[in-house]
């Protein structure tokens, strides 16, 4: 069965708003404004580094080592008051998951942050392989990413596709010569091999795919 991997943010769970928050209270402890849901979902992606480093940048002001580690304290703690899994996510990996085929998450954000996540929602059971982006040397849009699941799922790229929200998802597919399909409801811009505008889509089009 085609091996199907998943980022998180933004394409399995709707984690703006703890993200914001934790991102938020790291800045109020240097005195700047708060950033706005459109600030950070246009910020998110590339690691909770870049997040931070951006989040500073506009305001202004430039990040630390320790605003970094701050924020991923702070958010480890907090990553699921509000977080919770798109509709028909949970449904669509059942379907997925009964058919046989084999899931795994490529993420950017730090793994252990993502395995939480993924417990605390439930969704961590459907789910044979999860990298983070501290996993490997590598991440998303560099396609070495993407292949370190696919060796952990045991899977050819050519029986294997991407779903994500980000044009880093749809880089490191092409990189390997993955098909992708784009979930149109997440915080990025891109345009995959396919494109779905709800989960429930998903087990018909990666069925469709053989």
């Amino acid at each position: 069965m085609r091996a199907v991997v998943f980022d998180l943010d933004g394409t399995l769970i709707d984690s703006d708003p703890d993200i914001r928050a934790a991102l938020n209270r790291v800045l109020a402890e240097e005195g700047l404004a708060p950033l706005t849901t459109a600030e950070v979902q246009s910020m998110i992606g590339d690691g909770a580094k870049a997040l931070v480093e951006r989040g500073f940048a506009a305001r202004g002001h430039a990040a630390h080592e320790d605003h970094v580690a701050a924020f991923i304290a702070d958010y480890e703690a907090n990553a699921v008051v509000e977080t919770v899994p798109y509709p028909g996510i949970v449904e669509a990996l059942q379907v997925l998951s009964e058919a046989g085929h084999p899931l795994g998450v490529c993420t950017n954000k730090p793994v252990v942050a993502a395995r939480n996540v993924l417990a605390a929602l439930g969704l961590d059971k459907y789910f044979r392989a999860i990298v983070g982006g501290d996993s490997t040397a590598y991440r998303k849009p560099n396609p070495k990413h993407l292949a370190a699941v696919l060796q952990a799922l045991g899977a050819a790229p050519e029986r294997a596709v991407m779903v994500g929200d980000h044009a880093n998802d749809i880089a490191a597919a092409a990189g390997l010569g993955v098909p992708s399909i784009f979930v149109s409801w997440g915080y990025g811009k891109a345009q995959g091999s396919h494109t779905i505008d709800k989960a429930l889509d998903l087990p018909g089009l990666v069925a469709q795919m053989g």
